[in-house]
């Protein structure tokens, strides 16, 4: 057995006075070492319903565990190179996991038999970064009629896969597993992410190290001269972007140089950009200097949580607005290859050390608009 778990609950309470408010820490409530190897963590990604998450690790599979309780479930193996990405599909098809690998393939898992059911090639010379499902969806309307009953069920299918390879997007129909599109103009660098825009099925985001955020409307015959509508440019290297919102009207950005930037996708106006984003959020904790960000996180509406590292280990979350904290739960995982468990309660002095009172979002008096051709 390759997994072993332990119990650590951490009861210690460090009160400090820091921004005028009391600090509380998390508390590591469960640790599982995922191999006895040397491997390490590239992704967690929990299921909708929080019944199971997969984590994507440097020895090319995926394994499920139990995110409440840490039991191991099995694993899915077949990548032969680095994985890049791993994604739950939506509601209709719960059990199906998505990963793409710089073997050039995405494919797809039954989670609850850990086998794989699809496979794409791009190409065996093709690293695959990222991908993103949306596009038109098709509509399977069932009915089952009997004497004593009438019943009705729908199903939706995406028809569209987007993937990214290097400085290419192409787009697959996952109904036939055929390439229906190819974008190769609109970025000069490698395309480090893309995303099909919640609520908008036919908006697709594209970020890349050129700098530039690319919107395309997806309909019809996609190309890069008639369907690339606007064009965000940031200015340095995109690590990662995301959408939160009301209406994921909002996009939010960090760079490969660890800085935070938060734009309106639909008119391209900037509304915050933290250049200065480690100090502001070091500033705000006892702890030491924040060296990177790993990630944005938002749970509803304008609430984004912004969560930073230490390269000593050390770990926080801080909201760039007004964020209400209904106390964290959540896992990490790093090059130590040990999943953590955190937890702290919901108490109205919680984990004050952990957010920054000046990483706050405020629109600057002049707005830059985003730029309709890239170049």
């Amino acid at each position: 057995m390759d997994e072993a778990s332990e119990m650590e609950v951490e009861e210690q309470q460090q009160l400090v006075q820091n921004n005028q408010s009391l600090t509380k820490r998390f508390g590591l409530k469960n640790s599982i070492q995922t191999n006895f190897a040397d491997d390490y963590v590239f992704q967690i990604v929990p299921k909708d319903d929080w019944a199971s998450m997969a984590v994507s690790l440097s020895t090319n599979a995926v394994k499920l565990y139990s995110p409440m309780t840490g039991q191991y479930f099995g694993e899915c193996k077949a990548h032969s190179s680095t994985i890049n990405h791993i994604s739950f599909s939506g509601a209709f098809t719960p059990h199906v996991l998505h990963s793409c690998s710089s073997d050039g393939t995405i494919r797809a898992w039954d989670t609850r038999t850990f086998h794989q059911v699809s496979c794409i090639t791009v190409g065996s010379s093709q690293e695959v970064f990222s991908f993103s499902f949306g596009g038109q969806m098709t509509i399977f309307w069932l009915q089952d009629v009997n004497p004593r009953t009438v019943s009705q069920s729908f199903m939706m299918v995406s028809s569209c896969l987007s993937v990214i390879s290097t400085t290419q997007i192409f787009f697959w129909d996952w109904r036939n597993k055929k390439q229906v599109a190819c974008l190769e103009e609109s970025h000069v660098e490698d395309v480090t992410q893309v995303h099909f825009i919640p609520g908008y099925q036919n908006k697709l985001a594209s970020a890349s190290a050129d700098g530039l955020i690319c919107i395309f409307d997806t309909n019809g015959d996609i190309n890069d001269d008639d369907h690339l509508e606007s064009v965000i440019n940031v200015g340095t290297s995109i690590g990662k972007v995301g959408f939160f919102g009301d209406s994921s009207e909002k996009l939010w950005c960090l760079t490969n140089i660890e800085t935070l930037g938060v734009w309106n996708w639909k008119d391209g106006t900037n509304e915050a950009n933290f250049e200065d984003a480690r100090s502001l959020a070091s500033d705000s904790w006892t702890l030491d200097h924040v060296d990177y960000f790993v990630d944005c996180h938002c749970s509803g509406g304008e609430n984004l949580w912004v969560i930073g590292g230490t390269n000593a280990g050390s770990l926080g979350y801080f909201p760039s607005g007004p964020a209400q904290s209904r106390g964290i739960f959540g896992w990490t995982g790093g090059e130590d290859g040990r999943l953590c468990c955190w937890m702290a309660d919901d108490s109205p002095d919680m984990n004050r050390s952990w957010i920054s009172s000046a990483l706050v979002m405020k629109s600057p008096r002049s707005r830059k608009k985003s730029r309709h051709h890239p170049y």
